[in-house]
């Protein structure tokens, strides 16, 4: 006959047990064994689906991970254990961006054949193809209420469409040169699009009025992206430098000069206190928002970095290069 003692201490180890099953069988009810204590830069997940991956992006849930590349191919995959949801030839040319709507419902492509698609995010099926450009398209976001979609390209356009019927409603003509990159205010209100004419622009998103032009940069821009309160924009250059100024006014509070090549990616972390930035010397380096202070370089690809995204949670970044990469990040 146990004791008292005997039957507490069988019981303390009944629940322990218990939990620990919980927490392998169901991470939420634990400790996620993708959040637990590891060094930056462990790698979680690697795929490849083209001979160059140039994009990717996570659902706004975290649980998935969208990419496209050379063969004209979007996938979407889960972001734990890469097994693909779906796969859709659905591009004659190259696909340089994906873009989720903000619902997690839909996927927005663009590629080299001059198109924007939209595919159903669960099942792969088509909904509508958006045609305005005259030329490759390289850029594609969601409006933040997911209602419209902005897409750029070498036409030296950005144009905003229904994301419903595919009609144009604004087509802005500020630039002299390929638009790269473009995103929107997170208050919807803005977009600023990122140019090898050496400029951003921000601009009206309802009306295309413009709003302000930033000159720091002294090369052809690559990307571009606002902090999640709206007052900051980060932009990236083939100057090798990750610019962060006011997106009111212009001025610039940070110079971050750590990448030795040209920088084509660049995000901030959801939280707004840290920024990823990824440059054709195949390294992505995270760095302080506020004071440009470096804080880790990832080394894990062997290609220039296309592509660079925070997790929702901001523990992970999946990076895309020759390959697909997801890390830790905090």
């Amino acid at each position: 006959m146990r004791t008292p003692v005997a039957r507490w201490l069988f019981a303390l180890g009944w629940l322990i047990s218990l939990l620990t099953a919980c927490s392998v069988a169901y991470p939420a009810v634990g400790v996620s064994h993708l959040t637990l204590s590891r060094p930056l830069g462990t790698t979680f997940l690697r795929y490849q689906d083209a001979a160059n991956m140039f994009t990717v992006a996570w659902s706004p849930d975290g649980r998935y991970l969208a990419s496209g590349g050379t063969e004209g191919t979007v996938q979407v995959r889960d972001a734990v254990t890469g097994l693909i949801l779906f796969s859709v030839h659905g591009h004659a040319n190259h696909v340089w961006a994906v873009a989720w709507s903000p619902d997690g419902k839909r996927l927005a492509s663009a590629s080299w054949d001059q198109t924007v698609q939209v595919w159903d995010a669960t099942t792969g099926k088509h909904l509508l193809t958006y045609g305005g450009h005259t030329d490759v398209v390289l850029a594609v976001a969601w409006s933040p209420d997911g209602t419209r979609i902005a897409s750029a390209g070498s036409d030296n356009t950005v144009q905003v469409w229904d994301a419903t019927t595919a009609k144009r409603i604004i087509t802005y003509q500020g630039h002299t040169g390929t638009v790269e990159a473009l995103a929107w205010s997170p208050d919807g209100t803005r977009i600023a699009s990122a140019s090898f004419d050496q400029t951003v622009q921000v601009w009206n998103s309802f009306t295309g009025e413009p709003a302000l032009t930033y000159r720091g940069h002294t090369n052809r821009v690559w990307a571009v992206a606002w902090s999640p309160d709206s007052k900051h924009i980060a932009s990236g250059s083939e100057d090798r430098k990750v610019q962060v100024w006011d997106a009111r006014t212009g001025r610039t509070s940070v110079i971050y000069r750590g990448h030795s090549s040209g920088v084509q990616a660049v995000a901030w972390s959801p939280d707004g206190t840290r920024l990823a930035s990824g440059s054709w010397d195949t390294t992505v380096q995270i760095w302080e928002a506020t004071t440009g202070q470096h804080l880790f370089t990832y080394h894990g690809q062997q290609d220039d970095i296309a592509a660079v995204a925070w997790s929702p949670d901001g523990e992970r970044i999946a990076s895309a290069a020759d390959d697909v990469r997801v890390w830790q990040a905090s």
